[in-house]
Formats: C-alpha cells, structure tokens, sequence
C-alpha cells in the first residue's frame, strides 16, 4: 500500500486564498502573518492537485496576475510534466539530529508518524505537476531507498506522464574516486545523467532540500523564474535579525533582482544586508520587524546554464549557497529572488524535530 501523498490547501499567500502561518528556523519563534495553511489531507498521488500560486516579487506590477482571478491565473501556469526535472538533496550526514540519523539519511526521519522527511518535497513536486524526481543520497540511504520504492509508484502524475521518483546514490568513478563533496558536487557528478533528461525537453533544473517542512507551488515559482528570464530564481523569505544571522542573506533592487549575497553574516556586516521589504509587498510594520530576505536553499535554474555554472565557470564549487550562487551574480547572471511567505522550517535539530512534530498536534488547524 503506498504512503499517501500530502495534498496541499491554502498555503498561499494571495489575496482571496485561505492563509497560512510561518515560522522561520527557530520552533518557539511561531509568528502569525496574513496567511493560514489548512492542515494537509491525504490522497493518493493520481489524486494530486495543484496548489493556490504563492506571493511572489521580481516582475513590474502590471507583468502580475490579478489575485482575485485566480481560476484564470491558474491556466497560465507551465505545464511542468515535462520541461522540468525535480533534483532533491538528500543532505549530509546529519549529525545534529543523531540518533536519529545513525542509521538512516535525514530525509528518511520520520514526520507526523506516517512519513518522513523526503515526502514534504516529493508531494509538493507531485502537487505542483513535477513528475520527474531525482533524489541524491549519500549517508545510510538503506531505508530511504526502501521507503521510496515503496511509497511511490513508476508512473507518477499518470501513465502518459512517464514520471518518477528515483534516487541517485553516491557512487565511485573511474576517473574519479571522491564521493558527493557538496550540494554542488552532487549535481556535477550526475549531469551526464541529467543531460538525457535535457534531450527530452527538460528546461528548468528545481534544486531542492530533503530535510525542510514547508508547503509551496513549485508552478508559480517557475512561472516568475521564465517570465523574468532569470538564469537562475532562487526562493527566498523574510526574516528579523536574530533569525538572520543564521542564513545566507541576500540584496535586491525594486524589481527583485539579487545585487548582493552574504553568508551568515554578524555584526557590521548583518546591518549592511537590511532592504526595504515592502518592494516585495510586505506592509510597513512586517517590513519594519523582517527587514532580512534569507535564502531557503530552492533554486530553478535554466538547464542551459547549469553546465555552464558546474563544470566550465565554477569546475571546483561544491556548493550552490555559498559558492555557485554568489559566483554566478558575480560574473553577471541574471539571478532574481522569490518571496514565499508560507510555513517554513528546517528540520535540522533534535528541537526543530521534536517541536515540529509536536506543532502537528495544534488544534484546531496546525501551522503545518
């Protein structure tokens, strides 16, 4: 019997949509916003649905969709089934959240008693009509593997589709015997693979994490990263300045295009990394409490530029974050921010674990 996929409600953030809670990294800081998530439903995945689009920045005011049509918006969104490839980072060795990981990958811990970690991604790519998913493992991927191959089965998104859910461990080469060095390295040592996929029609690489809870419409997201033609559209959220310093923070100008990236910075440094955050339609008192926009570690980029990126511009980069990213503003790509305004954690802690399994209880709607 497979494990059901978690149907997303209301996650987003758009004016005559039902709204959601967030917190940002820290379980006891649960801030209320002008949205509320509905508590997840379970369905098959032949029954997956597509979620409400997500509050979004980078576009002039006129190239955005009218919130109130919202049916109509909904038919302008890309059919993703086959022009883009889901690729899920299946983390490190976890070693914050041992014991729980000293036999298994963190995206393989459990969640809600029914799942683990890697279904939050997995549904949401399922939900949002991306049915093309790679997951790169590294660390105890034994039960990962078994639960995946269990709970997903070889025609996701329907037969004609031709969708998957396949992982991709971390394998010796003959040229070369280094295992996974980063999220970076990771992709790098598959694009061979990745390159059939490109053949077929992919156009857009969905980079992802395997060990955050969050609900979010992977359709909208993409629809903003083409019609901005960014290279690459990185997902981001704000944030106050206690929660920021423990982010990789970025800079944008009034049309969310990313100027300037700083890795969890502190002091001087943390100050300087302050936007006006009502360019991204935060009202003045939220953009006064989050004047941050921290990265979440989500990114599209164009399939035509992550060759580029991986093995001509930056062959020895082993991470998108801190390496690829700032490196590929550096030399004058264009790279725009995302704002998801949802719920949103990383469960990369004992704490963070226990608090937000013990948040799915909440009555009567839970963050989640």
């Amino acid at each position: 019997m497979q494990t059901p996929i978690l149907r997303q409600q209301g996650a987003g953030c758009v004016p005559g949509f039902s709204a959601s809670k967030r917190r940002c990294s820290r379980p006891q800081q649960h801030q209320a916003v002008s949205c509320r998530a509905q508590k997840g439903q379970q369905v098959s995945a032949a029954a997956a649905v597509e979620a409400p689009v997500q509050q979004s920045v980078g576009l002039n005011e006129e190239e955005l969709p009218d919130p109130n049509a919202a049916e109509d918006f909904a038919l302008t969104l890309p059919d993703m089934s086959k022009t883009v490839l889901g690729v899920i980072l299946g983390g490190g060795a976890g070693s914050r959240l041992y014991p729980l990981t000293k036999k298994r990958a963190k995206p393989a811990v459990p969640l809600g008693a029914n799942y683990r970690l890697i279904d939050i991604p997995v549904s949401n790519c399922i939900n949002s009509n991306v049915n093309k998913i790679y997951v790169l493992t590294q660390f105890n991927s034994a039960s990962l593997n078994r639960h995946l191959s269990q709970a997903y089965n070889a025609n996701v998104g329907g037969y004609t589709a031709r969708g998957f859910v396949e992982v991709l461990a971390a394998s010796q080469r003959t040229e070369s015997k280094a295992w996974f060095q980063g999220t970076a390295d990771a992709v790098r040592q598959y694009l061979w693979l990745f390159d059939a996929a490109i053949r077929d029609g992919v156009e857009d690489f969905l980079i992802l994490s395997g060990d955050h809870l969050y609900r979010m419409n992977y359709q909208d997201f993409v629809h903003r990263h083409r019609m901005s033609n960014a290279d690459i559209t990185v997902a981001a959220l704000p944030c106050n300045e206690k929660q920021a310093s423990a982010f990789g923070l970025m800079k944008i100008d009034d049309h969310g295009k990313i100027l300037e990236f700083a890795e969890k910075p502190n002091g001087d440094a943390l100050k300087a990394m302050q936007v006006d955050t009502t360019v991204l339609g935060l009202d003045p008192a939220r953009a006064a409490q989050e004047p941050y926009i921290a990265s979440m570690g989500i990114y599209v980029l164009k399939a035509s530029a992550i060759r580029q990126l991986l093995n001509e511009s930056f062959p020895d980069a082993n991470d998108f974050g801190s390496e690829v990213i700032p490196g590929a503003q550096a030399m004058g790509k264009h790279i725009q921010a995302y704002l998801f305004d949802g719920y949103w954690e990383d469960i990369g802690t004992i704490e963070a674990f226990y608090s937000s399994n013990l948040a799915l209880t909440d009555h009567p709607n839970p963050a989640f």
